[in-house]
């Protein structure tokens, strides 16, 4: 009797978890001019912005107008305002690689996926995020990943470990990086500094039989390029505070 109350229990949650996932909006169609646009990410941009910049100011440097298409966001991650440097770049609209319990949350869940956050597993493991992944890049889509799976609430100096599985992506759909680095820890009323690289595109792995170790060879590039970005930008800053004195 147990074993059948369990069967139906597990059921239930499956069939409950079926639901959720359906109405998650994975698809965007484009518009006359080409562009995915996600309208509640449009009103969420224009409502928060003002917040966001007074709260946690910013300034973007570098590739700050990303055209439109298909591209993949990888940057570092501090907060949850980190959503919002990649949104300021572009009116299309983006689909954040989220933990799967976000999309489970009782009210932000619902927000997440009227807005097609795209749940995954913290080590990058997940088959279905891949595949929905790449369902949206093929789609001319962008998406945003935070490679280090969670916020670093260690040190401003280093980045976290990053799981794999953003390389592998581009590669396969052959789609341009946006890489982008926060150089400092947002704060309450300090500047953050958040520099965009241009496009990167791995078109020496494109239609190569691949092995792990091309793979991590790739993500090692996109690592090195993030602290690339950052050390190029805090020179600029050292050399324009020498100017001042």
């Amino acid at each position: 009797m147990s074993d059948e109350m369990n069967a139906k229990t597990e059921e239930k949650i499956r069939t409950k978890k079926h639901k959720k996932e359906k109405k998650t909006r994975l698809i965007f169609p484009a518009d006359r001019k080409g562009r995915h646009k996600m309208p509640l990410m449009n009103v969420l941009r224009v409502m928060f912005y003002p917040l966001h910049a007074f709260v946690y100011p910013f300034k973007l440097y570098g590739n700050c107008k990303v055209g439109n298409g298909a591209y993949i966001y990888i940057g570092n991650h501090y907060s949850l305002w980190d959503i919002f440097y990649p949104a300021h770049t572009t009116w299309e609209g983006i689909h954040f690689l989220a933990k799967h319990s976000v999309l489970e949350a009782p009210v932000i869940g619902a927000w997440a996926r009227r807005v097609g956050v795209i749940g995954a597993q913290r080590d990058g493991s997940d088959v279905r995020t891949l595949m929905d992944s790449m369902k949206v890049l093929k789609n001319g889509e962008k998406i945003s990943i935070f490679p280090e799976g969670t916020r670093n609430k260690t040190s401003d100096e280093e980045f976290l470990p990053f799981h794999g599985g953003a390389a592998l992506l581009a590669i396969k759909t052959q789609t341009p990086v946006i890489p982008f680095v926060i150089c400092n820890r947002p704060r309450v009323f300090r500047r953050t500094h958040v520099v965009f690289g241009e496009p990167m595109e791995f078109t020496e792995y494109y239609g190569k039989k691949l092995s792990q170790a091309d793979y991590d060879e790739a993500e090692e590039k996109l690592k090195n390029k993030l602290y690339e970005l950052r050390e190029e930008h805090r020179g600029y800053l050292r050399s324009k505070k020498k100017r001042k004195k």
